[in-house]
Parts: C-alpha cells; structure tokens; sequence
C-alpha cells in the first residue's frame, strides 16, 4: 500500500480504539482466507484485509468480512464508484419541457353556446 494512501480520509480515526485486536479476531475466523465468493465458489487466496460489508462505520463482527487484496480492491472501487454516481445524479437537474412542446393531441377550444 501507498504511504500516503491514508492522506485525506478520516477512515482511520472513525475505527474503533480495539480494531487491531478485532481484525485479528476476524482474520483468525474466516481461516486466513478470503470470504468472496463467486459463481458459488470461494477464493483460495489468503485474507489480508477485513472488509466493511457494508459501508460505513458499524464495525460489528456480522458487518465484517476477511478478503484478500484484490477483492478488497474492487469491492472498495465499485462501493465508490456507486457513490459518485449517486452525486452526480443528485447535481443533475430535473429535465423540464421545452417551450411550445404539446403533450398529446391538440385540444379544441370549449364552446359554452350562446
């Protein structure tokens, strides 16, 4: 990992105060091996993160998993890139009807007689 991967993020001051003691608990539970599995099949390689679930900060043993390195990449990549995409889609602003546009066939004018 980059040594200033951590520069920016609060991450690390919102683990709790025991989290290397948690880590290994879970670390020591999933066997040393990563928990993602595909297509029914679990990965081989060794577990070297623990993984939040899901994101945030519950830092319970059931939101914690074991991954290797790369699944902990891609889960973390595709978590913010998710993220981004709500962002952008709030700032986008609501498509309003252009001018003199229609909607449906024209109506005729209402005669109330004479």
């Amino acid at each position: 990992m980059r040594k200033d991967a951590w520069r920016g993020s609060t991450r690390k001051g919102r683990l709790p105060v025991d989290w290397p003691r948690l880590r290994q608990i879970v670390l020591k539970e999933c066997g040393q091996r990563c928990e993602w599995v595909e297509d029914g099949v679990r990965c081989n390689l060794p577990a070297t993160d623990v993984d939040h679930i899901k994101p945030g900060d519950d830092h319970s043993r059931r939101n914690l998993q074991g991954l290797c390195q790369d699944h902990h990449k891609a889960k973390s990549s595709a978590e913010g890139n998710a993220a981004q995409a709500r962002l952008r889609a709030l700032r986008r602003l609501p498509e309003e009807p252009q001018p003199g546009v229609i909607d449906g066939p024209p109506k005729p004018p209402q005669y109330r007689g004479f």
